[in-house]
């Protein structure tokens, strides 16, 4: 039997967006409205000696949400951005989950798996 270690942060920011393109039975969100944006990210690490550290690893996170940039996107959207991001620093060969979601009642998982 494999195991596989991750570390996991959590965040939030508030930010107004709107859905351009919402269908009729939610119009209303096709106006700005604020979100708070609750995010976590799990990744993997390859020891139990804090591989990468949750703190460091939380303000790498923050750092790298562009406020500006979420005017238009979807959760799904923001999920891809940040693992973008992730895999930058921090390479292609982890297993990472990033949840994002709005208001903390609805949102997406993204699952990428090496």
């Amino acid at each position: 039997m494999s195991k596989k270690v991750f570390i996991y942060v959590t965040t939030q920011t508030e930010f107004i967006h709107q859905y351009k393109d919402a269908p009729d039975e939610v119009s209303y969100l096709r106006y700005p409205h604020r979100h708070v944006a609750h995010i976590q990210v799990k990744i993997e690490v390859f020891n139990n000696d804090r591989e990468i550290e949750f703190i460091m690893f939380k303000h790498f996170i923050e750092d790298n949400i562009n406020i500006s940039s979420l005017s238009n996107k979807s959760c799904e959207s923001i999920a891809d951005d940040l693992l973008e991001v992730i895999q930058n620093t921090y390479g292609c060969h982890r297993d990472i989950e990033i949840t994002v979601n709005e208001d903390n009642e609805n949102g997406c998982v993204l699952e990428y798996r090496v």
